[in-house]
């Protein structure tokens, strides 16, 4: 394994092992100034999430929709396993961490990552990951009912995650990718200020940028649902999740 540097646009300058990571180079981290936040974090707010713990009662607000748990997992390092636990449509789990909040300004660039399967199986799941308002309902009536947010979702039953960005309840959603069953996809977005937001499908820039008009403005916090669609019951499979902005 041999470690190279990446100089990205302007200048930004960052390290990675293409053995670990070959499409690093793709993705949206080459611009975030990681490396000067190592040096002086008073430059930015950052959560690394690698699910060594798990607080359901202070960092974490989990909220059963009747049914649901998330533990951390015993068959893989660094995962999270948020279970439906039910095969009645619309109950599950919906999870924030309250205490990380991110509220998009002028000038203060988001970059987000997460990394998920489900299980149990992926087309029979309502689903959403990435950052939202405070809600203890996300997903009601197999709709985001988020006024504030800016994630992937599925509410279909199919599997099919749309993109989706929202301010003051209007906004937008755009193609995304299709899951399968047990498989990992890595998902991503860079928030320009208040410009744009881009998204990343396994480090790819997949689509056009959501608008300006669909950028909220309102303190969003890591936030994660998994609900049953009514035949089986789900589980996703949350490996560790990451969420840097500029002060």
């Amino acid at each position: 394994m041999v470690s190279k540097g990446h100089t990205q646009g302007g200048g930004r300058v960052s390290v990675h092992d293409p053995s670990l990571n070959a499409t690093y180079t793709k993705g949206p981290w080459t611009t975030c100034p990681l490396a000067e936040y190592a040096h002086d974090p008073s430059i930015g707010v950052y959560v690394n999430e690698s699910w060594v713990d798990y607080d359901a009662t202070d960092v974490y607000t989990l909220t059963q929709a009747v049914a649901g748990t998330a533990a951390i997992s015993t068959a893989a390092p660094g995962v999270l396993e948020i279970d439906a636990n039910s095969t009645t449509a619309t109950q599950g789990v919906n999870l924030q961490r309250l205490g990380a909040c991110f509220l998009p300004a002028a000038n203060k660039d988001i970059w987000a990552e997460f990394k998920f399967k489900i299980v149990d199986t992926y087309d029979k799941a309502e689903i959403f990951v990435g950052l939202a308002n405070s809600d203890t309902s996300i997903i009601a009536t197999s709709a985001n009912s988020s006024t504030d947010h800016i994630g992937w979702q599925c509410v279909t039953d199919d599997g099919v995650l749309l993109f989706t960005s929202e301010k003051g309840g209007a906004g937008t959603t755009s193609a995304c990718a299709t899951i399968t069953e047990a498989a990992y996809i890595k998902l991503s977005f860079f928030v320009d200020g208040v410009t744009s937001v881009q998204q990343y499908v396994n480090d790819v820039s997949t689509g056009t940028a959501h608008a300006t008009a669909n950028v909220p403005i309102l303190a969003m916090f890591p936030s994660f649902v998994c609900q049953s669609g009514g035949t089986n019951d789900p589980i996703m499979h949350l490996m560790g999740y990451r969420v840097f902005q500029l002060r």
